[in-house]
């Protein structure tokens, strides 16, 4: 099977040696083939009979609020668990939120977390892949009103377990998380706490994917219906984390420049995982088309993944192309024939499998994947039209079988050329000046590990 069926743009190209050769994993594949628009369909519609899931409503009920809701999808996990051999766990990571804000009073919030550990016990590596099962209506404040949340976000939670369910039964070196949180309406309360325990408890995350709005197709204001487009957000430059880990002024100005200096203002961590992401979920999942937005959201807007992103970790957010205003953040309602309120009706469940099938194929690559290259470094001793680059091998986990130069010119938004070497230090006939270089591991099955971009070295 030939690589460029499953690229993501027809003008790329690869150089690859008889070692290695980029395609599809039989096992990814069949996860893939797995996920289930009718168990998606089934998961959305349970979360909105819980009528509202706001994170201040009912927590006594068996059947109404938002501790319902928690408790339904803690045992759901746990279900899932029960095929995992007992490699996965499933917790609450509960705290209390502080009143003030959109918080009336003191609040217990729970996320919850379905925890597969990695099989290698050399590999510290951490993926995790989230969706907030919180809803809310037209007023913020509002606990009492049916506030369905289909689409935002029983869909994104419905990601996360879907892909929970069928990725329990298989074993990977590294350790992936499954994640459903509270809060995001309120503040990204319930992220922003897991995001800060992760800090301080030292979780090695690779990768974050939140996945917050996924289930429309329809486009409310510019009459576009689409079920094959899916936008991925990803800052930049990571300048705010510099600064939460404790980095002085000087030091900040000094990552900053050296990224903007070497031209890599593109080519921060989370615009890394977006193009992998791109990459991986093209390869695997048919009519599919990946858009890379380059903001960290929406305009002027946030999502869970922000929460990740100011602790220091590398994350991206997964969103519909086209969002439907009227069934989002609505009373539910109609007026002049519109009907109003995020309601199951107005989803498309063979969109959130297509959404789901794309998160689990990139999950799979990179938790079966060696780690990235470390200290990958661009060397500057002397004015050359060649281009060398020297890394070590990775710090965590098993040896890679060798490494793929990725390579693009400067006003291309992918890379462009994979070029495989089994050393740890290589010269290209190509400039510097003149093109862009990242270099990522790769096994003997072709599992790639996400992008690094070179330093300056001397």
């Amino acid at each position: 099977m030939k690589f460029a069926k499953f690229l993501p743009l027809m003008f790329f190209t690869l150089t690859t040696f008889a070692q290695t050769t980029i395609r599809q994993d039989a096992g990814i594949k069949q996860m893939v083939d797995d996920v289930s628009a009718k168990n998606v369909e089934a998961i959305i519609r349970k979360l909105v009979s819980f009528k509202t899931r706001h994170t201040m409503s009912d927590t006594t009920s068996k059947t109404e609020g938002i501790g319902a809701a928690r408790d339904w999808i803690k045992g759901e996990m746990e279900k899932y668990a029960a095929a995992s051999n007992g490699r996965m766990k499933v917790e609450f990571d509960a705290f209390t939120q502080p009143a003030g804000g959109r918080y009336a009073k003191p609040t217990v919030l729970k996320n919850v977390l379905a925890i597969l550990k990695g099989t290698d016990p050399t590999d510290t590596r951490v993926y995790m892949v989230s969706g907030h099962y919180d809803s809310r209506v037209t007023d913020v404040m509002n606990i009492k009103g049916d506030a369905p949340g289909a689409v935002d976000d029983a869909s994104g939670t419905a990601v996360s377990m879907e892909i929970c369910r069928i990725m329990a039964q298989r074993a990977f070196p590294a350790t992936i998380i499954f994640m459903a949180v509270p809060g995001e309406e309120q503040g990204l309360n319930g992220s922003a706490h897991v995001a800060k325990r992760a800090k301080d408890e030292h979780w090695n995350i690779d990768a974050m994917l939140n996945n917050d709005i996924v289930g429309n197709t329809f486009g409310q204001d510019n009459g576009i219906k689409d079920n094959t487009k899916v936008r991925v957000f990803s800052e930049g430059i990571a300048s705010v984390n510099a600064v939460v880990r404790g980095d002085t002024s000087r030091r900040v100005a000094t990552a900053i420049g050296g990224l903007i200096g070497n031209g890599g203002e593109n080519d921060g961590p989370s615009r890394q995982l977006a193009r992998y992401t791109k990459e991986i979920a093209e390869r695997y999942v048919e009519n599919l088309d990946v858009k890379l937005i380059y903001r960290r959201d929406r305009f002027l807007r946030g999502g869970d993944q922000t929460s990740f992103q100011l602790q220091g970790f590398t994350a991206v957010r997964l969103t519909e192309m086209n969002e439907d205003f009227t069934h989002q953040h609505q009373d539910l309602r109609t007026e002049k024939g519109v009907i109003y309120g995020d309601l199951p009706q107005y989803a498309d469940y063979n969109y959130v499998q297509k959404v789901a099938r794309m998160n689990l194929s990139v999950l799979a690559n990179l938790a079966s994947a060696p780690a990235s290259p470390d200290n990958v470094g661009v060397t500057t001793s002397g004015l050359t039209n060649t281009t060398t680059l020297k890394w070590q091998p990775p710090i965590t986990g098993k040896k890679p079988a060798g490494y793929y130069i990725l390579m693009r010119e400067t006003i291309s938004p992918y890379w462009e050329k994979k070029i495989f070497v089994t050393g740890t230090e290589t010269t290209l006939n190509y400039s510097k000046d003149n093109y862009f270089f990242a270099v990522q591991s790769v096994d003997a099955e072709g599992h790639e590990s996400l992008p690094m971009y070179p330093k300056p070295v001397r």
